[in-house]
Protein backbone atom coordinates (compact mmCIF):
# COMPACT_ATOMS: atom_id res chain seq x y z
CA UNK A 1 0.00 0.00 0.00
CA UNK A 2 0.92 3.52 -0.62
CA UNK A 3 2.22 5.29 2.56
CA UNK A 4 1.10 8.53 1.42
CA UNK A 5 -2.09 9.15 -1.07
CA UNK A 6 -1.00 12.06 -2.98
CA UNK A 7 1.03 11.94 -6.10
CA UNK A 8 2.91 15.07 -5.36
CA UNK A 9 3.23 16.70 -1.57
CA UNK A 10 4.61 18.70 1.29
CA UNK A 11 6.04 16.64 3.99
CA UNK A 12 6.34 19.23 6.92
CA UNK A 13 9.52 18.28 8.57
CA UNK A 14 8.82 18.61 12.57
CA UNK A 15 12.10 19.73 13.34
CA UNK A 16 10.96 21.32 16.28
CA UNK A 17 12.04 21.48 19.98
CA UNK A 18 8.59 21.76 21.63
CA UNK A 19 5.49 19.92 21.71
CA UNK A 20 3.98 22.88 21.50
CA UNK A 21 5.80 24.19 18.41
CA UNK A 22 4.44 20.82 16.93
CA UNK A 23 1.26 21.57 17.84
CA UNK A 24 1.27 24.62 16.29
CA UNK A 25 2.81 23.17 12.87
CA UNK A 26 0.31 20.60 12.76
CA UNK A 27 -2.11 23.10 13.37
CA UNK A 28 -1.59 25.64 10.88
CA UNK A 29 -1.11 23.31 7.91
CA UNK A 30 -3.07 20.00 8.01
CA UNK A 31 -5.86 21.93 6.44
CA UNK A 32 -3.44 22.36 3.68
CA UNK A 33 -4.53 19.89 0.54
CA UNK A 34 -1.06 19.14 -0.20
CA UNK A 35 0.34 18.37 3.24
CA UNK A 36 1.17 14.34 2.90
CA UNK A 37 2.18 13.73 5.87
CA UNK A 38 4.44 15.11 9.01
CA UNK A 39 8.15 13.48 9.66
CA UNK A 40 9.36 13.02 12.80
CA UNK A 41 12.97 12.79 14.17
CA UNK A 42 15.19 12.70 17.04
CA UNK A 43 14.26 16.22 18.35
CA UNK A 44 10.97 15.40 19.78
CA UNK A 45 10.99 11.87 20.26
CA UNK A 46 14.36 11.47 22.87
CA UNK A 47 12.80 14.27 24.78
CA UNK A 48 9.16 14.01 24.74
CA UNK A 49 8.82 9.92 23.09
CA UNK A 50 7.29 8.62 20.32
CA UNK A 51 3.87 8.30 21.79
CA UNK A 52 3.65 11.85 22.69
CA UNK A 53 4.98 13.29 19.55
CA UNK A 54 2.57 10.38 17.63
CA UNK A 55 -0.61 11.65 20.22
CA UNK A 56 0.01 15.63 19.44
CA UNK A 57 -0.06 15.09 15.83
CA UNK A 58 -3.65 12.62 15.76
CA UNK A 59 -5.22 15.78 17.89
CA UNK A 60 -5.64 17.22 14.46
CA UNK A 61 -5.04 14.77 11.68
CA UNK A 62 -4.82 11.25 10.62
CA UNK A 63 -2.18 11.80 7.84
CA UNK A 64 0.60 9.34 7.99
CA UNK A 65 3.11 9.88 10.15
CA UNK A 66 7.27 8.93 9.16
CA UNK A 67 9.93 8.62 11.57
CA UNK A 68 13.18 9.31 10.71
CA UNK A 69 15.47 8.07 13.19
CA UNK A 70 18.72 10.00 11.98
CA UNK A 71 19.86 7.64 10.52
CA UNK A 72 18.37 4.13 11.14
CA UNK A 73 19.52 0.77 10.19
CA UNK A 74 23.27 1.61 10.90
CA UNK A 75 23.60 -0.85 13.43
CA UNK A 76 23.93 -4.46 13.56
CA UNK A 77 21.23 -6.30 11.70
CA UNK A 78 19.62 -8.29 14.92
CA UNK A 79 18.56 -4.51 16.45
CA UNK A 80 16.22 -4.63 13.41
CA UNK A 81 13.33 -5.84 15.12
CA UNK A 82 13.60 -4.06 17.89
CA UNK A 83 13.66 -0.51 16.71
CA UNK A 84 10.73 -1.59 14.51
CA UNK A 85 8.78 -2.66 17.30
CA UNK A 86 10.32 0.46 19.47
CA UNK A 87 8.01 2.59 16.74
CA UNK A 88 4.85 1.53 17.38
CA UNK A 89 2.22 4.34 16.09
CA UNK A 90 3.62 5.75 13.14
CA UNK A 91 2.85 4.74 9.56
CA UNK A 92 6.57 4.57 8.39
CA UNK A 93 10.18 4.73 8.70
CA UNK A 94 13.43 6.02 7.21
CA UNK A 95 16.35 3.85 6.52
CA UNK A 96 19.87 5.08 5.80
CA UNK A 97 21.82 1.86 5.76
CA UNK A 98 25.14 2.34 5.63
CA UNK A 99 26.19 -0.58 7.64
CA UNK A 100 26.09 -3.18 4.77
CA UNK A 101 23.52 -5.04 2.85
CA UNK A 102 23.44 -7.42 5.54
CA UNK A 103 21.76 -5.40 7.89
CA UNK A 104 19.97 -3.28 5.14
CA UNK A 105 17.90 -7.04 4.33
CA UNK A 106 17.04 -7.83 8.03
CA UNK A 107 16.29 -3.98 8.90
CA UNK A 108 13.85 -3.54 5.70
CA UNK A 109 12.20 -7.28 6.57
CA UNK A 110 11.54 -6.37 10.22
CA UNK A 111 9.77 -3.05 9.15
CA UNK A 112 7.87 -5.38 6.78
CA UNK A 113 7.27 -7.60 9.07
CA UNK A 114 5.65 -5.50 11.80
CA UNK A 115 3.31 -3.73 9.04
CA UNK A 116 5.41 -0.28 8.99
CA UNK A 117 6.15 1.98 5.48
CA UNK A 118 9.59 1.85 4.07
CA UNK A 119 11.46 4.18 2.50
CA UNK A 120 15.43 4.06 1.98
CA UNK A 121 17.61 6.60 1.68
CA UNK A 122 21.08 6.35 -0.17
CA UNK A 123 22.78 9.71 -0.95
CA UNK A 124 21.94 12.64 1.72
CA UNK A 125 21.99 16.20 0.76
CA UNK A 126 24.98 17.78 2.86
CA UNK A 127 28.61 17.87 1.44
CA UNK A 128 31.64 15.40 1.60
CA UNK A 129 29.41 12.44 2.08
CA UNK A 130 30.70 10.79 -1.26
CA UNK A 131 34.15 9.58 -1.64
CA UNK A 132 34.20 12.02 -4.46
CA UNK A 133 33.64 14.84 -2.16
CA UNK A 134 36.38 13.30 0.78
CA UNK A 135 33.43 11.79 2.19
CA UNK A 136 33.83 8.27 3.95
CA UNK A 137 30.93 6.70 1.62
CA UNK A 138 31.83 5.13 -1.71
CA UNK A 139 30.25 6.82 -5.04
CA UNK A 140 28.13 4.11 -5.80
CA UNK A 141 26.94 2.91 -2.25
CA UNK A 142 23.75 4.78 -3.12
CA UNK A 143 22.80 2.92 -6.34
CA UNK A 144 23.63 -0.22 -4.03
CA UNK A 145 21.38 0.69 -1.05
CA UNK A 146 18.50 1.81 -4.06
CA UNK A 147 19.23 -1.32 -5.04
CA UNK A 148 18.90 -3.79 -2.73
CA UNK A 149 15.91 -2.37 -1.59
CA UNK A 150 14.00 -2.34 -4.85
CA UNK A 151 14.65 -5.90 -4.90
CA UNK A 152 13.15 -6.56 -1.63
CA UNK A 153 9.76 -4.80 -3.12
CA UNK A 154 10.62 -1.29 -1.17
CA UNK A 155 9.14 1.53 -3.50
CA UNK A 156 9.51 4.86 -1.57
CA UNK A 157 13.33 6.31 -1.80
CA UNK A 158 14.85 9.37 -0.23
CA UNK A 159 16.68 11.88 -2.75
CA UNK A 160 18.78 14.82 -2.35
CA UNK A 161 16.23 17.57 -3.24
CA UNK A 162 19.05 19.76 -3.96
CA UNK A 163 20.81 18.14 -6.82
CA UNK A 164 17.94 17.68 -9.03
CA UNK A 165 20.63 16.15 -11.43
CA UNK A 166 20.84 13.09 -9.11
CA UNK A 167 16.93 12.75 -8.87
CA UNK A 168 17.02 12.16 -12.31
CA UNK A 169 20.11 9.86 -12.45
CA UNK A 170 18.12 7.90 -9.43
CA UNK A 171 14.72 7.98 -10.76
CA UNK A 172 16.18 5.89 -13.80
CA UNK A 173 17.94 3.65 -11.95
CA UNK A 174 14.85 2.32 -10.20
CA UNK A 175 12.98 2.85 -12.85
CA UNK A 176 15.22 -0.33 -14.69
CA UNK A 177 14.32 -2.33 -12.11
CA UNK A 178 10.62 -2.78 -13.62
CA UNK A 179 8.73 0.07 -10.51
CA UNK A 180 7.47 2.95 -10.52
CA UNK A 181 9.75 4.54 -7.36
CA UNK A 182 8.03 7.04 -5.02
CA UNK A 183 10.50 9.79 -4.50
CA UNK A 184 11.31 12.00 -1.34
CA UNK A 185 13.41 15.02 -0.84
CA UNK A 186 14.83 17.05 2.27
CA UNK A 187 17.22 19.77 1.09
CA UNK A 188 15.16 22.06 -0.29
CA UNK A 189 15.05 25.98 -0.10
CA UNK A 190 17.05 26.36 3.26
CA UNK A 191 19.56 23.87 1.90
CA UNK A 192 19.32 25.53 -1.66
CA UNK A 193 17.55 23.28 -3.22
CA UNK A 194 14.22 24.38 -5.57
CA UNK A 195 11.03 23.36 -4.88
CA UNK A 196 9.84 23.68 -8.95
CA UNK A 197 12.96 22.03 -10.29
CA UNK A 198 13.32 19.12 -8.48
CA UNK A 199 9.57 18.28 -8.50
CA UNK A 200 10.40 18.42 -12.65
CA UNK A 201 13.41 15.81 -11.93
CA UNK A 202 11.44 13.71 -9.97
CA UNK A 203 8.45 12.94 -12.06
CA UNK A 204 4.91 11.85 -11.10
CA UNK A 205 5.66 10.57 -7.64
CA UNK A 206 7.45 13.30 -5.20
CA UNK A 207 7.31 14.57 -1.79
CA UNK A 208 8.91 17.76 -1.17
CA UNK A 209 10.52 17.32 2.80
CA UNK A 210 10.41 20.74 4.00
CA UNK A 211 11.60 22.04 7.48
CA UNK A 212 12.79 25.32 8.62
CA UNK A 213 11.04 27.20 5.72
CA UNK A 214 8.07 26.03 6.81
CA UNK A 215 8.28 26.14 10.46
CA UNK A 216 10.09 29.13 11.04
CA UNK A 217 7.56 30.93 8.51
CA UNK A 218 6.07 34.02 10.12
CA UNK A 219 2.90 32.74 8.67
CA UNK A 220 3.37 28.97 8.72
CA UNK A 221 -0.68 28.04 6.88
CA UNK A 222 0.40 30.99 4.02
CA UNK A 223 3.92 29.24 3.70
CA UNK A 224 2.52 26.07 3.41
CA UNK A 225 -0.01 27.18 0.51
CA UNK A 226 2.71 28.81 -1.65
CA UNK A 227 5.10 25.66 -1.42
CA UNK A 228 1.98 23.84 -2.20
CA UNK A 229 1.68 25.58 -5.63
CA UNK A 230 4.95 25.29 -6.74
CA UNK A 231 4.91 21.88 -6.78
CA UNK A 232 2.54 22.00 -9.52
Amino acid sequence: MRIIKLDKSIIPACDVPTLEKLKQLVKETCSVNAIGAYKIGFELVIPFGIKAVVETIRRFTDLPIIYDHQKAATDIPDLGENFMKSCKGVNAVILFPQAGPVTEDAWIKAAQKEKLGVIVGGEMTHKGYLQKENGFILDNAPKKIYEIAAKLGVKDFVVPGNKPEKIIEYRKFLESFKIQPILYSPGLIAQGGSLTESAKAAGENWHAIIGRALYDAKDINKAAKQFAQALK
